[in-house]
Order: C-alpha cells, then sequence, then structure tokens
C-alpha cells in the first residue's frame, strides 16, 4: 500500500476501484463552510468530504486548541460509515497543496492504519491536467475500521513543557515566518513562538508547482535543520495541529522516520499566560 504520497495518474487508474477509498479535506480556517460548498460544486470522482473541525477534530475546550485531536472511537465509527477498513487504500486530497488533508493522513496512521496517501500536488494539481470532477456524492458499503491508537506518535502540552525543561529537542514550527517572529497573528490571541523553536513553513515542503520536493532535496534540508538530532527527538506543530502532519510526511519522503506531532499546537500553548513566548527571528 501507499503510505505518504499518490501521483494523479495513478489515482485516475485506481479511480474506478474499490479498494480504494477518496477523501476531499478541502477547508478555509476563515470561512469553515467553503470546503464544503467547494466539494458540492465539483471533486473528484468517488471522494467523501471530510470536515476539518466536525469529522477530523473535537469539540474546542478552555484548554485546548483550535483543533483538538478527535475521539478515536467517534472517527473510527466516521471511517467504517465511508467504506473504510484494514484493506483499504486510502488518499486524502484538498485544495491547500495537502495543508489540511495531511492530518487525516496522520490521524489515520495514529489508528494504525499506515495506507493513507496524500494526492501529490492536491487538486489544484488535478484540476491544471484537466482530470475528471463531479458534483456527485458517492454511495457507501459501510464497514467496520478496526483500530489501535498509538499515542507515540505524538504530544501533549505537558510533555513539551518536560520537554524544554531537558533540552536536545528540536521544535519545528511551519506556520509562516510573519506569525512565527509574532509580527502578525490573524488566528490567535498571542504572537510569537515557543522559545527554542526552528521556523519551517510550509511552503518550504513544496515546489514550485505545490508538489513536495524531491527526496533527496528534503533529506538535504532537514539534515541541516536537525544537525544531528534524531528524528525521535524532533516535533514538528503549527497554530492548531494541522499543517504540521505536512511536515511530518515530509520527514518521512526524506528519511527521518518518528517524529512527533504537538497536536495542541501553539493555540494549546497560549491558553495559559504564564507559559513563556519568544518573539523575533
Amino acid at each position: 500500500m501507499l503510505t505518504t504520497l499518490v501521483d494523479t495518474q495513478t489515482l485516475v487508474s485506481h479511480l474506478q476501484d474499490p479498494a480504494w477509498v477518496i477523501f476531499d479535506c478541502s477547508f478555509v480556517l476563515t470561512d469553515p463552510s467553503a470546503g464544503a460548498r467547494a466539494y458540492l460544486e465539483g471533486h473528484i470522482p468517488g471522494a467523501h468530504y471530510a470536515h476539518l473541525d466536525e469529522d477530523l477534530s473535537s469539540p474546542i475546550i478552555p484548554t485546548s486548541g483550535r483543533h483538538p485531536l478527535p475521539d478515536p472511537t467517534v472517527l473510527a465509527h466516521k471511517l467504517g460509515q465511508w467504506g473504510v477498513d484494514a484493506s483499504k487504500q486510502v488518499v486524502a486530497y484538498d485544495d491547500s497543496h495537502g495543508a489540511i488533508a495531511g492530518r487525516l493522513w496522520w490521524l489515520l496512521r495514529w489508528l494504525g492504519h499506515d495506507g493513507v496517501a496524500l494526492l501529490d500536488g492536491g487538486l489544484s494539481k488535478w484540476r491544471r491536467e484537466g482530470r475528471p470532477l463531479t458534483a456527485y456524492t458517492p454511495t457507501v458499503s459501510p464497514r467496520t475500521f478496526e483500530f489501535s491508537t498509538d499515542d507515540s506518535r505524538w504530544v501533549t502540552t505537558k510533555d513539551v513543557e518536560e520537554l524544554l525543561a531537558r533540552g536536545g529537542r528540536k521544535f519545528l514550527d511551519n506556520r509562516t515566518h510573519e506569525r512565527f517572529v509574532g509580527d502578525v497573528e490573524p488566528l490567535d490571541k498571542v504572537a510569537g513562538h515557543i522559545p527554542g523553536a526552528i521556523n519551517r513553513p510550509l511552503e518550504d515542503n513544496l515546489d514550485e508547482n505545490g508538489c513536495f520536493l524531491a527526496d533527496d532535496v528534503l533529506y538535504g534540508q532537514f539534515a541541516d535543520l536537525l544537525a544531528g538530532t534524531p528524528p525521535e527527538s524532533t516535533v514538528s506543530m503549527c497554530g492548531s495541529g494541522i499543517t504540521a502532519c505536512h511536515t511530518l510526511l515530509a520527514l518521512e519522503r526524506a528519511g527521518f522516520f518518528g517524529a512527533k506531532l504537538y497536536a495542541g499546537s501553539w493555540s494549546e500553548w497560549i491558553t495559559d499566560n504564564s507559559r513563556p513566548v519568544t518573539k523575533g527571528a
């Protein structure tokens, strides 16, 4: 099974394959209904729509970030209703080069389903190539999705506090440079970053066409960033634990396995104003 990326030509050849299940994860943070509207106007044939807030996250609480991890039992039930079981190859895509779809990729890996891949280049590349689109919502034959969560894949805010105190870890923050240094903050109430974090914007994982950089290029870049820190001691974060998954996938493509997700990320870190915040480069 494919476990990181799938190209458009391969997906086209499997559009009628009952062993493949496709998900459209398009989403706009400032307009939560935009992705669902766009899906109804046209999506890759056979794709189901997975809503970031409603399907791939839990409700926000005062001590959480903007997108808490979903209840695994609830998510597993939804996946089964969408026709996913252990035998299925899952493909996730969005209209933002994988920034949102990476969340579903990571969640399935967390639940023990390795057969999931991101559509390289996403819906933008699909459209540029003139691939088929439809407004038809697919019918589903429900399955039983059995799962076992691997909680070694992520860290809590308490874990992050302890890791910072001990040192020897690398925190890769993939928000834009302007948000990282604290010049602007359009989504969260506090600007800046966790002390010692390294800025690695999501866009740095991609080429000029919105596809992931070649594996050897990614390897060279991450080798320089990690500077000998093992991937198991590396934590990927962002604003709310969504786009950080994109960097985790890029790390795997580069051959660095075992990096962890800070699921709450910046928006959870700042729920307690006693936690340290740094601004500037």
